[in-house]
């Protein structure tokens, strides 16, 4: 039982990097890649872009965020304190 209700918190996090179209002012056509959480990251950001866009590439157009902290900024090798809120909007190729 409690294996099971470990794997279903880690899969629930897992899954949170969201990514939903967006018209930018341009008119290129964009997307808006939603990253936030303690679970997630900037890796995990660039990694939704890479696979929503199919392994073509893209081209980031713009972030939004916390920036990462520097290894000697971390406690114990941890990024630890507030909620981390990041988004990352790119054009793919």
């Amino acid at each position: 039982m409690k294996k099971i209700l470990a794997l279903t918190a880690v899969l629930a996090l897992a899954g949170c990097t969201t990514a939903s179209d967006t018209l930018l002012k341009n008119g290129e056509q964009g997307l808006t890649i939603d990253c936030s959480g303690e679970a997630n990251s900037w890796a995990s950001c660039y990694e939704k872009a890479d696979a929503s866009c199919a392994g073509t590439g893209y081209r980031i157009v713009g972030t939004n965020g916390t920036p990462a902290l520097k290894e000697s900024d971390k406690t114990l090798g941890q990024d630890v304190g507030n909620f981390k809120g990041r988004s990352v909007v790119v054009v793919c190729k």
